[in-house]
């Protein structure tokens, strides 16, 4: 989305005269501005969580414990990244996402809300391009408590 604001004839020091440059939000003949990963990877988790029906952002397991545990020491980094990973470059960027979502959810219309909200935000935010935005379902939240202790057999 990022989008071209004017072409500058150049020269090289020979005088002859050089491609155009296209000039961007981002880049332009002042200067140029970057965006790093944990920008993105902020607006992401953030327009993540707005969605109703994503009960958290990151995995289960180890991985969800220790960004747990992460958030509560100080300097350990922030819980808006946790579940999130992004690539970005000078005019686009790409999203994987983490997240347990709520039971009853249709996990298709869920995922759609997701990635537009996503693509919304850092576009909007960023100017950059978002070129996908990947989503792994690790896990259904359960009203009544999510335990992974196996249920008494039926059988003896």
């Amino acid at each position: 989305m990022t989008s071209a604001i004017s072409n500058v004839q150049g020269s090289d020091s020979a005088g002859n005269a050089v491609e155009p440059v296209t000039e961007t939000v981002l880049v332009t003949t002042h200067g140029t501005t970057s965006i790093a990963d944990i920008v993105i990877a902020k607006i992401a988790g953030l327009a993540t969580r707005e969605i109703a029906g994503v009960y958290r952002v990151g995995g289960r397991g180890a991985a969800g414990t220790f960004g747990s545990i992460r958030q509560k020491i100080p300097g350990g980094g922030s819980g808006l990244t946790a579940g999130v990973a992004v690539e970005v470059g000078a005019r686009q960027s790409a999203v994987d996402l983490d997240i347990v979502v709520e039971y009853g959810v249709e996990i298709g219309e869920l995922t759609k809300a997701i990635r537009r909200n996503v693509i919304s935000a850092i576009e909007r935010m960023t100017t950059l391009e978002v070129t996908e935005v990947n989503i792994v379902v690790h896990d259904v939240h359960l009203p009544q408590g999510d335990t992974d202790e196996p249920a008494d057999s039926r059988v003896e």
